[in-house]
Order: structure tokens, then sequence, then C-alpha cells
């Protein structure tokens, strides 16, 4: 092993990376080299396969040279513009590009850096907006419990993740309440959809109307849930959340960090489940990787009749960051668009995300562990059970996902693993031959993980 190599690796201990303890990645540190396509290569010259696309983030792949080449022009002419003050060329040409994409009636937007400032930005919206619309009481937000919105403060108490993720942080914030998803594999109340009646989405209601609707202002969702285990509601469980949200004026906020721009078959989810919310949270895939990005699209309507007006009122949205609407960053989230469009890649992303569900559903099931395939568009997740007749889990000690993510490491292949599900999201790009490479590997690591004699019954 080269000497660099090995300094490289020393050299992380400087660093604290996310969720992961150091002591045991320091020695054996995963340290990437460069990139290209849906492949990374590490500083000992490894390659692995990207699955999850970072982590649901390069849609269009790595190394794209017209993104590249997008950003390099936009250096050669500014590449800080202060928010505060004025907005860049580039900014102001990315935002109506944008607004032609996203839901109906949500063209105004509000430009950050990551997928928690935009849940920030979502909640403090949605506040000032009652408060400068006559509803000052309305500051409760709800949402549901294994969502998860981002890791500052407000973002973690909208968040319904318990465990060493959120609790080491509390106390949370004041009026944040949560109830069950949308899960019909392992349903909350112990029912079926659809006799269940849509209990789920009634609870909202029942939680609106026990709370006082004069003191809640936004319910908050994410219409895939990635830490509940891609759990992919009911389709008419949406569309009767946003007829509750109308009814009491609750703003209907949707988290697509994760399922934006083309991830679930379309631009947005909202468009997947045809049901526009209030306010729509963006991130992660927004720049492919390429530049920090994120960001929140507006109902037009509430950003008119609560914000827009003159200097003296004092009503404008108080609330900023020194990085929103960056040249750079505009840039590539522009190339991004028009990489996506001008090579269908969300139409070819459908293709990849639908045979890989195919051939998970039958190959996971004939090893006797399948519990179920479930996704939309280029996402999509298997969960494992132990017990196929009883759907009984392995158990935590057994931690079977996570096993099988060592396995797969070795293989050189990235997913999302869980204890009990593993996640595929690869870029959009990728081919059917990348995608039968990928699942070749995992049902060959999940093959052995079961034969390992760590106390399966299979």
């Amino acid at each position: 092993m080269a000497m660099e190599t090995v300094q490289l690796k020393q050299n992380t201990r400087h660093l604290v990376l996310d969720l992961r303890q150091m002591k045991s990645f320091c020695e054996k540190p995963l340290v990437i080299k460069n990139a290209k396509g849906i492949y990374l290569n590490d500083i000992d010259g490894k390659r692995y396969i990207d699955g999850i696309s970072g982590i649901y983030v390069v849609g269009i792949g790595h190394g794209n040279e017209y993104v590249i080449e997008a950003i390099r022009r936009q250096q050669e002419k500014v590449s800080f513009v202060a928010p505060l003050h004025a907005v860049s060329e580039i900014t102001v040409q990315y935002a109506a590009r944008l607004a032609e994409l996203t839901p109906k009636g949500l063209g105004t937007l509000k430009f950050l850096s990551g997928g928690s400032e935009a849940t920030e930005s979502a909640l403090k919206f949605a506040r000032q907006y009652h408060r400068q619309s006559g509803n000052a009481s309305k500051y409760k937000f709800i949402g549901l419990y294994k969502g998860y919105h981002g890791a500052t403060m407000g973002a973690m108490s909208a968040s319904g993740l318990g465990g060493p993720r959120k609790s080491v942080f509390g106390p949370f914030l004041e009026g944040f309440l949560h109830i069950s998803p949308p899960a019909c594999f392992r349903c909350p109340y112990g029912l079926k959809h659809p006799s269940c009646q849509l209990l789920c989405a009634q609870m909202l209601e029942n939680t609106i109307v026990s709370e006082g609707a004069e003191s809640v202002a936004g319910f908050f969702i994410e219409p895939i849930s990635n830490t509940g285990g891609i759990v992919v509601p009911p389709p008419e469980y949406l569309p009767r959340i946003r007829e509750i949200c109308t009814k009491y004026n609750v703003l209907l906020i949707f988290d697509e960090i994760i399922t934006g721009f083309g991830r679930t078959g379309n631009w947005f989810a909202a468009q997947t489940f045809d049901t526009a919310p209030d306010l729509l949270c963006m991130g992660k895939g927004m720049g492919s990787g390429y530049s920090p990005l994120a960001g929140v699209a507006i109902r037009d309507e509430l950003h008119y009749a609560a914000f827009w007006g003159e200097d003296k009122a004092n009503i404008q949205f108080a609330h900023g960051h020194t990085f929103g609407g960056n040249p750079i960053s505009a840039a590539a989230g522009l190339a991004v668009l028009e990489v996506i469009e001008k090579d269908n890649l969300i139409g070819n992303g459908q293709k990849i995300g639908d045979h890989l569900r195919k051939r998970l559903e039958k190959e996971i099931a004939a090893l006797g562990i399948l519990g179920q395939v479930r996704g939309k568009g280029c996402l999509s997740c298997v969960e494992f059970v132990e017990d196929t007749k009883t759907m009984r889990s392995f158990s935590a000690e057994r931690s079977f996902g996570k096993q099988v993510e060592r396995r797969l490491l070795n293989k050189g292949l990235i997913l999302r693993c869980d204890p009990n599900w593993i996640a595929f999201a690869p870029p959009f790009i990728a081919t059917i031959e990348q995608a039968d490479e990928m699942v070749d590997i995992f049902v060959q690591c999940v093959r052995e993980e079961i034969h390992s004699g760590r106390g399966t019954t299979v």
C-alpha cells in the first residue's frame, strides 16, 4: 500500500462523519478517489456500484461533463451574490425553469443549501403565514411516526423517529405532534387495506380536532417515507390528507427531499400521487451532488396573500441563509434539469425501478424470506422476514439487513441497509445490465447470510 494511501486513511481520524462510529470507521475507512456514471473508486483501486445514488442524491450519475462545464462557465462569471442584497442572473433563470416543473400553483421558490434548511424554512414560513393571516394561534405541526425531516432542531422536532438519531438531543421544540404512518405492510392499527377505511388518514382529522384546529399550522409528510422503510401509501391516502388539511386551514407540507426530481417516476411525488401540497421541500437530487442545493416551492397565493406588500408593512419572509440561491448551485441545478430532460432520465429510471422490483420479488421470495417489495419509479425496497407465514421479522440481535450490508460492501455494492429492509435507488442513467449486476450481487449476499449459521430458521 502506497504511503500516501496509508496517510489518507490515518487522517480520517480528524473527521466526524454522519451517523458513524468513527472508531470503527477509521479502522477500515472507505475513502473515495473518483467516480463516473454509477461507479465509485476508492483509494485502493476497488470499484463500487453506487446503488443508492450517494444517498438518494446523484440522480444523473457521477462525472456528468455537461453539468461540470455549466459550473465552470458560471465560476468565470460570478460565484457568490449575497441574497440580502441581490440575485444572480442564473438564479433567476433557474427559478423560472423550475417553476414550470413544480406542481401547478407552486411557482414561488426559496432557495437554500440543504434539506434541513428547507424543512426549517417551511416550518417558519407556515407559522409566519398564519400569524400574518390573522391566525396567530396556529403554531402546532403534526407529522408521522418514523418520518425524518432533517438534523436541525426544528426538523428533528418534526421527525417522528425514536432511538439514538433523535433521543440524545431532547428536549425538543414545543408544538410538534405525531400520528401513525400509512404503513399497510405492518399496519400500526392491525387492520387491512382497503377495509381499514383509511383510519391512518382519519387520525389526522381526529388529532386536528382534538388539539383544536385553531392551533394547528401544518401537517408534515414525506410522500414516501425513507426511514420507515420506503413506505408507499395507498393511492387514496394523500388525496384524503389534502381534503382534511384544506378543511381545517392546515398547510400541507410535502418533504420531497428524497422523492423529488424524478425519483418516483415524475418530477415530484406530488405528481405521482396527484396531490398538490401548499409547501414542497426539495433537496438531494435537486443538484444531483454537483453543488449543495435545496429549496421550498411555495403556493403562490400564500406568498402573495401574506408576504407581498410595501416595505413599511414589514411583512416579508423573515428568514434567510447566506448561500441561498448561490450562482454556482443554480448553474448546477439548471444543468441537472436539462440533462434529465434531454436524456429522458425519468423514463429510464422508471424502467430500471420496474426491472429491479420484478427481479427482487421473484428471487428473494425464492429464498424464503421475502416480506414485501415496494416502491415507485427508481426507488425500491425489499423487506425481509424470518417467517413468511406470520411475517415475523428477524430479531434485533440478528440484524439481518446490516449483516447483508457487510457482504455487499465486500463485493462492491452500496445500498441503504436497515436491519429489516434494504433500499435500491440507483442513478437514473443505469442500464438493465447494470441493474442485473446489482441484483445478482444482492441475491448472492442475501443467500450467503441466510446460510451463515447466525440463527435464522430458513
